[in-house]
Order: structure tokens, then C-alpha cells, then sequence
């Protein structure tokens, strides 16, 4: 066992080799466009930048961790975000007993799997170092005799540069800290006690799953029989996405139907992240016997409330077109973390925050309402001029980006873009009139001009923020721009992951934990001892459940 590695005495980079990081502001004026760029590149040339096809290459043995007769594991997703709750979650998965509110002592997974997205905004060298390597080290910082094996499962932001730096970093091998990663490829299959396994499916952007990844996964699946139980895992949730885009579960399904199926094993739990929330859909399954279908993304990206979840699907969804499918089955909204009363009150909270949060999107519009209300003004009676016209198609193409290339396109999505225009545009005529009314306006130029970007341009940013706020909450009623409300809310608080226990009776629980509030204020613990954190907070961290334990699937004498 190598030398534990020397524990910093302050905070400062150079003594933790990693700089903590601001939660990302989602809303700031470059990187929503980056955003933008980014989902368009990946639209348009992700199969150029798939990797999948080249992992045939490397080994592709599935990791056997069945010979205890119990095992816990844990999962999250969605990390890698502001150093506050990244770090608030690891060190909670970091503790060799985690005991939550209620008394109930919870031991360390032997496993941990990263469910997706484990950097935000995209993916590289410094930004894994910054927002998942650093902050996770120094949550676990020495290997140990009972070290956790580490497995991630790339989302979408671990695609964006193509899966380059997700596989330097998680498939060579590696220690990081007290974790030890052991996969080779971009997807995996674990061997679990009493015949549990999990497969995690890599499902790049949203597109087929590979033919090197289905022989892997079908190699996997000579080794499973009637008496097996797996534990599904894919990176996004797409049986919540349904109601929208019926094709939204077609890969999973077709994994199921041509890979598990035909062996007869049973699938009692499906999981994913990607949706920062919890949520717990439940129903009897294809098989009559159960299944789950569970969202953990709380692993420290900001809050997605669960306000906007439909209380039931259907997978697949009776709408899809694909020839062969299987037979839809509806599911329940059985729990959900923070809860859909909750989440609405939560949303609220955005006319303080968006504005507090993202100040380069309010300088943003207060620009761009600056700009139209000169167009208006000096078009004087004729309001028709070039400027005009010129101004109120820069909002519409505003309008149109924020609501369709960020969110799914959809006709509603194209009524919402042009009904979010339309009161910029009344705001900056009312302001053109408001501001002719002024004094000020009367100044020669550049004065009159230079004033009116001065002390014009903040006032009206402010209140054109207020008016997203306001269309952000309307539109959340018909499931539009959810995810850009709650990123403009930007929302640290009420995170979650789950510990699972599989019993020496072979029986799978499901503990999902919440974490109320996570810390801000830190500190060194520079006389720890081994292994322990390296950082602590100031003051405690809680964690609760939240909902009772979830039993997925009992002994294996019952689920015959």
C-alpha cells in the first residue's frame, strides 16, 4: 500500500492540487451560446466524434465483485459542478458509516458508479481536475485495504469533446485517491452477489448503441439464466422524456428485447441521472413481478425540481413508431425528492436569484433593450425602419434559441418561442416612450446616448430579467424551458444518491439519501487522521432519506 499522500494545511491550490470552483452559471451570455454551439455540433457531427467503435479494441471483460454474500454499492450522478455540493456529496460517500437523521448507520459501498455527466460545462483536463478529480480525492484521499471501485457511465457533457478525456481519466486503470477505477470501455457489466448484475449502457448522445457495445453486452448475456437479476442503467432517464418524444426509450428498449430478453433474466430496476432530481416511477413490469424505474442526477449540478413529471408513463410510449417494440407498460410516479409541492414553491425564488446569480445575462438584456428603445426612439413616428426591424428579429432569434435549441422542438416549443418575443419587444417600445419623456433624453449627443446605456440599460436589464422569470414559470405548465428555470434559479441545495444493499438473502434494497443543505463554508484538516477527509465543513452535514427503503427485488427464494 503506497504512503498516504501529505494532507494540505489550508485551502489554497497549492496545498490541494485542485482549484474549487463557482457553480457554473448557466445563464452567462457565453456560455449559453456555447451551450447552443455545442448541442448544434453535436447534432450535426456527434456520430464523427463517436469513440464507441474504436473501444472494440480494448479489453472487455466484465468485473466479478460476487463473492461476498452481501455487498453495498452506491450510485450517483450529475457531479462535478461547484466544489460546494460535489464535494458536500463525496464526502458523504467518502464516510466508512454514514448515519443518517433517523439513527440508521449505512456502510460505505464497495462500489461507487457515476451515472453520467461528471463535469459541467464540458468536458476536459482541467475541468475533470477542478470539479470531480480534486474535490473526490480529497474526500477519500488514501487507498486503503477496503478501497471502493470506482465505474462511470459518460452523460452528455462527457461527450462534448468527443469522450477524450472521460476515458484518460476513467479507463486506464487509475487510482484517485482512495477510489480505484477498473473499467477499460465507456460502458461496463458488474457481477454482483446472488446473481444480481449491472449493465451500464453507454448510450453516446441519445443515439443507437454500437455493435462492439451490443457483442460486449451480448458475450455478458451468455453468462445470465432465468435466476438472474439486473440492475439497468443508461445514461438519461428516457422513459420520463416519452410524453415528448415518443422514440426517446427505442434504444433502451431494443437492449432489452435483443440482449436480456432472450436469456429470461429478469430486469427488477432500471436507473439513470441526468435530471437533477429524485424520482421513483413504479409498476408491475413486462413480467408481472415488478420493476422500478428510478432518476438519482442529485450528485451536485443544480436542482431540477420534479414539479413538471408526469404522475404516470408508459414505456415504450404507445406513440412510438419503431416496427418492433415491446408491449407498453405504465408505470407510477411513486416518490419524488425535493416533492412537486416543494419544487413549484422553489420556482418562485427565481426573481431574486436568476438576477443575482447571472448578472452577465442581465447586462445581456439590458443591452439588448437599450439597443431596441434607440431603434424606437429614433424611428420617431415610423416605427417600421431597418433598425426596427433588425432589433425585433435579434429577440425573436434570442427567443428562438433559448426555447428551441436548448429544449426539445416541438410546435409548442415554436408557440412559446414567439409568444416569449413578443413582450421584449412591447417592454422596449413602452421603455422608448418612457425614456422620450425624460429629460435626459433631450441631452445632444453622445450624451443623451452614452446615459442611456448608463442608467437606462440597468434598470431595463433588471426588469427584462423579471419578464423571463415570469415566462419561465408560465411556460413550466406546458413542460417548456424547465431545465432553463431551474439553471437560472441555479439551486445547490437538495441534493441526493442512492446506497443499495444486497442482503445475504440475495434481496436488493434501496436506501435513496438526501442531503437537505449542503455546506459552504470549509475548511483544512490538516491532522486527520489516514484517509479521512482532507477538507471539512464548518459546520455538519446531514443526510436523511427521501422516502423509506426502497425493497427492489426480495430473496432470491421469493423472486423465483
Amino acid at each position: 500500500m503506497p504512503e498516504p499522500a501529505p494532507r494540505p494545511r489550508d485551502l489554497s491550490p497549492a496545498e490541494t492540487g485542485f482549484v474549487r470552483q463557482r457553480p457554473v452559471a448557466w445563464l452567462n451570455p457565453g456560455l449559453l451560446a456555447g451551450t447552443a454551439v455545442r448541442v448544434l455540433l453535436a447534432y450535426l457531427f456527434g456520430g464523427y466524434l463517436d469513440k464507441r467503435e474504436l473501444q472494440a479494441a480494448l479489453p472487455d471483460r466484465a468485473f466479478d465483485h460476487s463473492a461476498a454474500d452481501e455487498l453495498w454499492f452506491d450510485y450517483t450522478a450529475d457531479v462535478g459542478d461547484g466544489f460546494d455540493a460535489t464535494f458536500s456529496v463525496a464526502s458523504l460517500l467518502a464516510r466508512p458509516e454514514l448515519m443518517l437523521e433517523d439513527g440508521r448507520l449505512l456502510p460505505r459501498g464497495s462500489l461507487l458508479v457515476l451515472g453520467g455527466d461528471q463535469v459541467y460545462p464540458t468536458a476536459s483536463s482541467p475541468a475533470y481536475e477542478n470539479r470531480w478529480k480534486g474535490p473526490f480525492r480529497a474526500a477519500l484521499p488514501d487507498l486503503a485495504v477496503d478501497t471502493p471501485s470506482l465505474y462511470a457511465l459518460p452523460g452528455n457533457h462527457d461527450w462534448y469533446d468527443g469522450l477524450t478525456a472521460f476515458l484518460r481519466l476513467f479507463a486506464q486503470g487509475d487510482t484517485i485517491g482512495g477510489w480505484r477505477t477498473r473499467q477499460a470501455r465507456s460502458y461496463f457489466a458488474l457481477q454482483l452477489p446472488h446473481r444480481w448484475w449491472l449493465l451500464a449502457v453507454d448510450i453516446q448522445l441519445s443515439s443507437y448503441i454500437d455493435e462492439p457495445q451490443l457483442d460486449y453486452f451480448r458475450r455478458v448475456a451468455e453468462r445470465l439464466t432465468p435466476e438472474d437479476r439486473i440492475v439497468l442503467v443508461p445514461a438519461q432517464p428516457s422513459w420520463a422524456k416519452t410524453h415528448e418524444r415518443p422514440d426517446a426509450y427505442d434504444s433502451v428498449d431494443y437492449f432489452i428485447r435483443t440482449v436480456i430478453e432472450p436469456t429470461g433474466a429478469r430486469i427488477p430496476l432500471l436507473l439513470a441521472g441526468d435530471m437533477h432530481h429524485y424520482a421513483r416511477y413504479a409498476g408491475t413490469g413486462p413480467d408481472g413481478r415488478g420493476r422500478q424505474l428510478v432518476t438519482c442526477g442529485g450528485g451536485g449540478a443544480y436542482l431540477v425540481g420534479t414539479d413538471h413529471l408526469p404522475d404516470a408513463v408508459a414505456v415504450p410510449p404507445e406513440e412510438t413508431i419503431a416496427r418492433r417494440h415491446s408491449t407498453p407498460q405504465r408505470y407510477e410516479l411513486a416518490a419524488a425528492y425535493p416533492s412537486q409541492g416543494a419544487s413549484r414553491r422553489l420556482g418562485w425564488q427565481v426573481f431574486a436569484r436568476l438576477p443575482r446569480l447571472n448578472a452577465g445575462f442581465v447586462g445581456l438584456l439590458g443591452l439588448v433593450q437599450t439597443l431596441l428603445m434607440l431603434a424606437f426612439v429614433t424611428s420617431h413616428d415610423d416605427w417600421i425602419t431597418p433598425a426596427t426591424v433588425t432589433g425585433v428579429a435579434a429577440v425573436l432569434a434570442g427567443t428562438a434559441v433559448f426555447t428551441l435549441v436548448l429544449g426539445v422542438r416541438t410546435r409548442k416549443h415554436m408557440i412559446a418561442a414567439v409568444a416569449h418575443a413578443v413582450p421584449h419587444v412591447a417592454l422596449a417600445a413602452g421603455g422608448a416612450a418612457v425614456w422620450s419623456a425624460l429629460p435626459l433624453s433631450e441631452l445632444p449627443n453622445p450624451w443623451a446616448t452614452l446615459l442611456a446605456f448608463v442608467v437606462y440599460g440597468p434598470v431595463i436589464g433588471l426588469l427584462d430579467s423579471w419578464m423571463v422569470c415570469v415566462y419561465l414559470l408560465v411556460a413550466r405548465y406546458v413542460d417548456v424551458n424547465v431545465n432553463e428555470l431551474y439553471a437560472g434559479l441555479g439551486i445547490e441545495d437538495h441534493k441526493s444518491f442512492l446506497r443499495f444493499h444486497i442482503g445475504r438473502d440475495g434481496s436488493l434494497t434501496m436506501y435513496p439519501v438526501a442531503v437537505e443543505r449542503v455546506a459552504h463554508r470549509w475548511r483544512a484538516d490538516p491532522d486527520g487522521a489516514p484517509g479521512s477527509p482532507w477538507i471539512v465543513p464548518a459546520d455538519p452535514l446531514h443526510a436523511t432519506l427521501a422516502e423509506p427503503p426502497v425493497l427492489v427485488d426480495g430473496s432470491r427464494g421469493g423472486a423465483e
